[in-house]
């Protein structure tokens, strides 16, 4: 199941990194849990939303791969909860919906990323991998990298963003849609180049995510500054210091 081929993902003290798994099929969670600790990591399960928000308050996990469909709570009641509280945790949903509403609607609430069922686990291995470099939990070997558009500066490693001197907080999808933009500084992205890029999924033309996720950008980096972000009306958004 592991490919080792891959950097081995651990906490930055080391440590293995901590997964929780959350469905109210035990087959399932079980599963997943197997594939999970053969990556080295250490494994907790929920079968229950409620539960889930217990488990994430006693193990602290790096990452939760969380159902959308159970009993009690819902996945999106989950995160929404984990949000309010002000946990970034990194969330990969499981689902057998497959409508591009349902996915939006995941992703809209502070979700990172989305697997429909019947899936692989080398895909939600490989998609959890992803969604934790995406939010800076993990250590790896690579060399430092900082990013710089004026007054903001963005480590890809310790994935710190800093403007005008004070650090901003970030969640993995706003952290990863901000750093396309300033890999590609004065340039034009169009949304189905940010879609593509920061969420890997086609919504067949529904871009409001991409206009939810500039938004949220534009709060936490422009407000009280002068503009970083700025929208090419008709064409897409672009990040440049000004002159």
């Amino acid at each position: 199941m592991s490919d080792h081929s891959l950097p081995e993902l651990r906490r930055p003290d080391g440590s293995p990194l901590r997964i929780l798994a959350v469905d109210d099929e035990p087959m399932l969670t079980d599963l997943l849990a197997m594939a999970l600790r053969m990556e080295g990591w250490e494994v907790r399960t929920a079968a229950s939303g409620m539960e889930a928000l217990q488990v994430v308050r006693d193990f602290g996990p790096d990452a939760i791969i969380l159902d959308v469909m159970m009993p009690d709570l819902d996945g999106l009641g989950v995160l929404r909860r984990l949000r309010e509280a002000g946990n970034l945790v990194p969330v990969l949903f499981l689902t057998a919906k497959d409508a591009v509403a349902d996915r939006i609607a995941g992703l809209t609430v502070g979700g990172d990323d989305y697997v429909t069922k019947p899936f692989s686990l080398e895909e939600v291995v490989a998609r959890l991998r992803a969604v934790i470099r995406r939010s800076g939990g993990a250590a790896t070997a690579e060399g430092e990298s900082i990013l710089q558009v004026g007054d903001l500066t963005l480590n890809e490693d310790s994935h710190e963003v800093i403007r005008a001197g004070t650090e901003v907080e970030l969640t993995a999808t706003e952290f990863e849609l901000l750093r396309y933009l300033m890999r590609n500084e004065r340039r034009v992205l169009s949304k189905a180049q940010i879609l593509d890029r920061v969420w890997s999924y086609d919504f067949g033309g529904r871009s409001s995510v991409v206009e939810l996720y500039i938004s949220y950008l534009r709060k936490k980096l422009d407000a009280g500054h002068t503009p970083l972000i700025h929208t090419v009306r008709g064409v897409g958004y672009m990040i440049k210091a000004p002159q």
